[in-house]
């Protein structure tokens, strides 16, 4: 009973009763898988040091959370998991872009149709800025058991990022067989729960 109280208490106090309350954390996983070889062979990373900032820490839905939210990404701290590709990344690669940083801010999400008793998913507009180019990438996501993920891809010609690719290709010409693409498959994931409510989000209003 005294639980009870308190939910409702609570829900009145921010007013949102009727609907669950989304809360995100502080903190953003942002990966990344390069190609190698004529075969494509996925070489995976993760940023280390990412400064993410959300447009509300608490909301009625993904659309009042993350758009607006930016992400500032130091591209000299990276883990692949092996700490000489890493040097050789930043040194040849990440070294050779414009800047010090990539940025990152989340400016549209739509819901697809959820069926039930399957994930949600939709799609979302990250604005990327590299290299003295900004881009509107479109990405999918997906949002289970609390975990928000969204991927995509980048063109780094898109980018004018030749020269960065070339340098990388030659540093790993044998390793890579001659072939380094020039397109990579992006990701980030955040924690989203759900509170005060039977963990059901209308997909209307996920938007």
């Amino acid at each position: 009973m005294n639980k009870i109280m308190f939910s409702l208490i609570t829900l009145g106090a921010i007013g949102y009763a009727g609907g669950c309350v989304l809360t995100q954390s502080d903190d953003m996983k942002v990966t990344w898988k390069a190609y190698k070889t004529l075969a494509k062979l996925g070489v995976a990373g993760e940023f280390t040091s990412v400064n993410y900032s959300p447009n509300k820490k608490e909301g009625k839905n993904f659309k009042e959370l993350l758009v607006g939210s930016t992400v500032s990404i130091d591209i000299s701290k990276i883990d692949t998991k092996n700490e000489g590709r890493d040097k050789t990344l930043v040194e040849s690669f990440f070294g050779k872009l414009s800047g010090k940083s990539i940025e990152g801010k989340i400016v549209s999400i739509e819901a697809n149709k959820r069926e039930k008793g399957k994930p949600y998913t939709g799609t979302l507009d990250v604005n990327i800025s590299m290299n003295d180019k900004s881009l509107q990438v479109p990405m999918s996501y997906i949002y289970e058991k609390e975990n928000f993920k969204a991927n995509g891809t980048i063109d780094l010609f898109d980018f004018q990022a030749e020269s960065a690719l070339s340098s990388i290709n030659k540093s790993c010409y044998d390793l890579h067989k001659g072939k380094t693409w020039n397109d990579v498959s992006i990701s980030f994931e955040s924690t989203i729960k759900a509170t005060l409510c039977d963990v059901k989000i209308d997909d209307n209003k996920s938007k």
